[in-house]
């Protein structure tokens, strides 16, 4: 960032609050304290009317106002992705104000700029069951991915996979990013595999942008996702929970198909949609003591035998 950039936002941070205190800007901007007096008072000698107060900070002087300032591109994707994670944790009066907002941005943006957020849109999907309350590690890779979807140019990353932990570079094309699981995930065709395959971002160890260009030749996300549900051969699992348990599986059930619930008399009966027997009684044998399984029969099976095991290895 040079100068310029940085006298302009932090003239918008001083818009965006009471009272700045040296400090922060000195924070946000990775500057000194004496960078900041210097950058203040160039703001002043420009006819910017700022009281400074020992000890307290910065202030604008009411009433004074700029006019809108454009958002750049980067600043409006970030915009873009925290709208698609308001609208699955907000209630419909929320999130139309939300919307609201957000067409207020789009209003000040280039034209060029608002086709290629409309573009990027439907290449990011937050599944249903987003918990706000537990948090995905932070990602490396994130920013530059959704730069990619906007600039359609090919990414070369350094991949760990999760079963076998072998480490791989490839060069990729990005068709969509989604989030669910309490993770991100990235859906791209791999040059190395010559196929499409999902990438767990939390698992890429590094990042780089090339200057390849990409042709349009994929499908969409949603078609995409859309088509990977259908080859899905999904099971139908139905358990019944003591009411006193039920509590503890509500952040976690919607990872594991969750489908529906029913109040019983003394239990809660639940019921999944799932692609793997083995991947929900990992889950569930967590409750075992205060859980029933009612359908399917082979889950009843795997979990008599996973729990007689269990007992022998204790035995040893």
């Amino acid at each position: 960032m040079n100068r310029l950039e940085r006298l302009t936002a932090i003239l918008t941070q001083l818009q965006s609050k009471r009272c700045i205190k040296a400090q922060d800007i000195a924070d946000r901007f990775g500057i000194s304290l004496r960078t900041v007096y210097r950058d203040m008072k160039a703001l002043e000698e420009s006819g910017v009317p700022i009281t400074a107060e020992a000890g307290i900070g910065y202030t604008l002087v009411e009433g004074y106002r700029l006019p809108p300032l454009m958002f750049t591109k980067e600043e409006a994707l970030s915009f873009l992705v925290v709208e698609k994670i308001y609208e699955k944790i907000t209630g419909k009066g929320m999130n139309q104000d939300f919307q609201s907002a957000m067409m207020k941005i789009k209003a000040v943006m280039k034209h060029a700029d608002k086709s290629t957020l409309e573009d990027v849109s439907t290449h990011i999907e937050i599944m249903e069951g987003f918990s706000p309350s537990q948090p995905s590690d932070k990602q490396i890779g994130l920013h530059p991915i959704i730069k990619s979807l906007a600039s359609k140019k090919r990414l070369i990353i350094e991949y760990i996979t999760f079963l076998k932990e072998e480490r791989s570079r490839r060069k990729i094309e990005p068709v969509g990013i989604y989030y669910a699981f309490d993770r991100w995930y990235l859906i791209a065709w791999c040059g190395l595999r010559k196929a499409y395959r999902t990438f767990r971002v939390d698992r890429i160890q590094q990042i780089e942008q090339t200057d390849e260009e990409y042709p349009n030749r994929h499908p969409s996300l949603k078609t995409y996702l859309n088509q990977l549900q259908k080859e899905e051969t999904l099971i139908q699992v139905v358990i019944h929970v003591s009411k006193q348990i039920a509590k503890y599986l509500k952040s976690q059930k919607f990872n594991h198909g969750f489908v529906m619930e029913k109040e019983m008399e003394h239990h809660i009966e639940m019921t999944f949609m799932t692609s793997s027997l083995e991947g929900i009684l990992r889950w569930l044998i967590i409750f075992a003591d205060d859980i029933k399984i009612i359908e399917p029969k082979p889950l009843k099976e795997l979990m008599i035998n996973t729990l007689e095991s269990m007992i022998e290895n204790m035995k040893r």
